[in-house]
């Protein structure tokens, strides 16, 4: 595949994980569990909650399937199960962090190792079928739109956060 468009797509995708990245940080303590949406389960409407929902999907939409896929300690599958147990507490910022970063840098060498072949491998999904490279567009647009959402509610709270990311913040290059 083209440097030019593995490029491209990773200044985009890390900018949309550089966005999460940054209201993962600007979230204050006493907002980490609060319920965001009172139309939801309180656990799964946190503000804890919905990083690692989108933290979770993006590890296992980069990892290209469901089966086989299991996520680092002590995170669990519970996103793949909706009668699972939840985690007997709220996983700490600073584990949410790291989960982050193993995240951006797995983004990145993925993005960098994609061939033609690649991007073409046909990945299944209860939501339906797509190429590897519609995959990433996807999971791309999934992690700007939790993103997007928590911003919101922390500029509803008065909380600032970063500027809009136009580019990631690492080159392509930088592996």
């Amino acid at each position: 595949m083209d440097i030019a468009w593995k490029t491209g797509i990773w200044q985009q995708f890390g900018a949309a994980i550089d966005m999460l990245d940054s209201v993962l940080r600007a979230c204050p303590d006493e907002l980490w569990c609060e319920q965001l949406w009172d139309n939801e389960p309180a656990t799964f409407s946190q503000y804890w909650y919905q990083v690692y929902h989108a933290l979770f999907w993006l590890d296992l939409y980069l990892f290209g399937a469901e089966e086989g896929f299991i996520p680092p300690a002590p995170f669990t599958l519970i996103e793949q199960d909706d009668d699972g147990p939840l985690p007997e507490k709220p996983y700490t910022k600073a584990q949410l962090q790291a989960y982050l970063d193993d995240c951006r840098q797995k983004c990145q060498t993925t993005i960098a190792a994609l061939t033609d072949e690649a991007a073409r491998r046909r990945c299944q999904f209860a939501w339906g079928e797509v190429s590897f490279a519609e995959l990433l567009l996807y999971n791309m647009r999934h992690v700007q739109g939790h993103a997007a959402q928590l911003d919101l509610m922390l500029g509803q709270k008065g909380i600032s956060t970063s500027d809009w990311i136009a580019q990631a913040g690492s080159d392509i290059g930088q592996l």
